[in-house]
């Protein structure tokens, strides 16, 4: 077996960058949350244009799904994948279960993801876009690609050898499924009326 295979250094390093840039979204969330406590009617940094902005769904129930701002749970959760990476890099190894947990970890991420997503597009009391939240689609999405591959390809998922080399060369693909991925979100919000390609092009250019 690869060294490859036995100390994923490309996922390691991955999973770091990820959790830092996770983090770092969930942290100006937050903050862009005790603002917005403080002075309910201010517009926030945030706050691009009525299409890209943080306010809404930060004031919305959506904002706080569990009883408590959706940003928390990042603050906690990015810490998780930040500390696997750099264990992994050092040389560690975890068990079947350890792994089995992580991914379920990180399969709630994803999916509490793809329901924001979809609220942010089609619940009526939002149609706005929140540049933090995409950063931390943004991350959220390869991570679980990339994990999900890397727990089949470990021996987590299954002992399939064949199955398992399979994952490990599908690895290269995770770039590509990630922009599908993006692609797909970009056109439902173009299709609901929110023209992000035209707002990002006015904010660049």
């Amino acid at each position: 077996m690869s060294e490859q295979r036995t100390r994923p250094v490309v996922y390691a390093v991955w999973l770091i960058i990820a959790s830092v840039v996770g983090w770092f979204a969930a942290f100006q969330l937050t903050v862009e949350k005790f603002v917005l406590l403080e002075n309910p009617t201010d517009a926030l940094a945030c706050d691009v244009s009525p299409f890209i902005q943080c306010s809404k769904n930060l004031g919305s129930w959506q904002g706080e799904v569990f009883g408590f701002p959706n940003p928390l749970m990042g603050l906690s959760g990015w810490i998780a994948p930040l500390v696997v990476g750099v264990a992994i890099l050092a040389g560690a190894r975890f068990p079947r279960w350890f792994w089995a947990a992580f991914g379920a970890g990180i399969t709630f991420a994803f999916g509490l993801v793809c329901w924001l997503i979809d609220q942010s597009l089609y619940a009526q009391n939002l149609g706005v876009l929140c540049p933090w939240c995409m950063v931390t689609w943004a991350v959220t999405i390869p991570t679980f690609f990339a994990t999900m591959l890397h727990l089949t390809r470990n021996g987590t998922f299954t002992k399939s050898e064949k199955a398992q080399e399979r994952a490990d060369k599908l690895m290269v693909w995770v770039p590509l499924a990630t922009i599908l991925a993006y692609a797909v979100i970009i056109m439902m919000a173009q299709l609901q009326g929110l023209d992000f390609l035209g707002e990002m092009a006015r904010i660049i250019f």
